[in-house]
């Protein structure tokens, strides 16, 4: 037993071979979990997205729920060509007092989310009530939609500028 005891005390550190070994297993987890990691990262983008988008769809549904409230109670007048929609994000986050509906300025946003696909800080994409569902050209009246001005596809395949 004394024999074994003096050999492990002599041997320090790890061989060559074992560095290899331990290497070569290192190496094959890391070509497994890199893959499966780049898909978590875009995963987690893509419910960082829905979730912006939804955020501001909420609030401009609200902001044209309060404006038709203010034009049933007469609180203000409505206009011909005026859609009730926001003329920008800013005004979500500005807020409206709809003419005395509210006691202060209601607020629909505390700030704009933003787009987590956007690169090229081209911000959100806007479609207007007079525009088409689809259109990717905003006719600036209002702002009836938003959508990411992203080129990239999700991973359903369906490109993030449709969602």
């Amino acid at each position: 037993m004394n024999l074994f005891l003096k050999r492990l005390s002599c041997r320090r550190g790890l061989t060559l071979l074992e560095m290899v070994i331990a290497m070569g297993i290192l190496a094959i987890l890391a070509t497994a979990i890199v893959p499966y990691a780049e898909i978590t990262v875009q995963r987690t983008k893509e419910m960082e997205l829905r979730r912006a988008l939804r955020t501001i769809r909420t609030a401009l549904d609200e902001y044209k729920a309060d404006y038709d409230k203010a034009v049933k109670e007469k609180k203000i007048i409505a206009t011909v060509g005026e859609s009730g929609y926001p003329p920008d994000l800013m005004s979500l986050v500005e807020g409206n007092d709809w003419g005395g509906l509210y006691e202060n300025k209601h607020k629909y946003l505390r700030r704009i989310p933003q787009d987590p696909f956007d690169d090229n800080d081209e911000g959100w994409g806007f479609r207007s009530y007079a525009d088409d569902y689809d259109s990717t050209v905003w006719g600036g009246e209002d702002i009836y939609d938003v959508h990411s001005q992203s080129t990239k596809i999700g991973l359903d395949g369906t490109p993030y500028s449709s969602w």
